[in-house]
């Protein structure tokens, strides 16, 4: 089972035609302050690669939230790692103010955000800042190729009129296809 057999069986639902690479998961959380966060959550952590990247970096007190809406690649997640901090929850992004339950220090996405309707984008990115912290952090990544596409800079333009601070990696060219990262700061 790979993200590109899941790709190919509900493409809306999976979003990406390839495992990010180990560069990316890197660049995702780095700088984000997982190192001290008590809380994190990660939306759509498909086969785990990011998954890992957050719990390398997690204390050993902390606890990581991972919500899969797939739920093949829900159950693989959740059979394949053996890590007490880490819950995977078979669900929507859209409910997690119910499944964070309480406040998150850092919420990683793997989220197509460009291929979901913009209504239900609107509706994840307020529930993203809903369960925020003040000055949590929150990171996603785009696709170098279609940083130009409408969708691409209107999801840009949501996320800088919602938090304090949006910055953008460098491009991740050791990804498939290339990507950046968006690295955006809840207001304090």
């Amino acid at each position: 089972m790979s993200i590109t057999t899941e790709f190919f069986r509900r493409p809306l639902m999976t979003g990406a035609v390839a495992a990010s690479s180990r560069r990316l998961a890197y660049a995702m959380t780095e700088g984000i302050g997982l190192e001290q966060a008590r809380t994190v959550v990660e939306l759509g952590p498909g086969t785990g690669v990011f998954t890992d990247a957050v719990l390398a970096r997690l204390a050993s007190d902390a606890r990581l939230v991972a919500v899969e809406l797939n739920p093949v690649l829900a159950a693989r997640l959740s059979a394949t790692r053996r890590d007490t901090r880490l819950t995977v929850v078979q669900g929507s992004a859209a409910e997690l103010a119910v499944v964070a339950s309480g406040p998150v220090d850092a919420v990683v996405s793997g989220l197509p955000w460009t291929v979901m309707p913009q209504n239900q984008r609107g509706y994840i990115l307020d529930a993203v800042t809903e369960v925020l912290a003040p000055g949590g952090r929150f990171t996603t990544f785009a696709y170098l190729h279609a940083a130009w596409t409408p969708p691409a800079r209107h999801f840009t333009a949501e996320l800088a009129c919602r938090f304090d601070r949006l910055e953008r990696s460098k491009t991740v060219w050791a990804n498939l296809p290339p990507a950046f990262v968006h690295r955006a700061t809840q207001r304090p």
